[in-house]
């Protein structure tokens, strides 16, 4: 994360940076990547506070839980999908409920109610407020 976020930090200087109040083509990339350079800093120097794993786990053919993983790409999917023939709120609520459903503590109540907030809350910011040009619903 560091050398990623250093990279941008170096290729973002390549551009006019400019100021908070005037910000360049360049200003973006340095401030994302010097975020990402010290998040980097911040796990490392966590990390070595950690204990060193154990050698020889309990566990030793178990399969990794994909659940999460599986969840989150599926729900990237059906966004693009919906996205383009359903419209942002079918794709808001299928990306935020089959996310939901990678966390094994969630219930399909808790599911159902943050995808219809998580709709509300899109409806509102990117239709209403910055005008998105991608339309609430669509038929095809």
């Amino acid at each position: 994360m560091i050398v990623i976020g250093l990279s941008a930090v170096y290729a973002g200087t390549t551009y006019q940076v400019g100021t908070l109040t005037s910000m360049g083509a360049g200003f973006f990339p340095v401030a994302i990547g010097a975020l990402l350079a010290l998040v980097g800093v911040l796990i490392a120097i966590q990390a070595k506070d950690l204990p060193a794993p154990d050698p020889h786990p309990g566990n030793h053919s178990r399969l990794p839980d994909l659940r999460g993983s599986v969840c989150i790409i599926g729900g990237t999917v059906a966004f693009v999908v919906l996205g383009k023939h359903g419209g942002l709120l079918p794709a808001t609520f299928a990306i935020v409920f089959i996310s939901a459903l990678g966390d094994r503590s969630n219930t399909l109540l808790r599911a159902v109610s943050l995808s219809v907030t998580m709709c509300v809350i899109a409806l509102v910011v990117f239709s209403w407020a910055l005008k998105l040009q991608l339309p609430p619903l669509a038929w095809g």
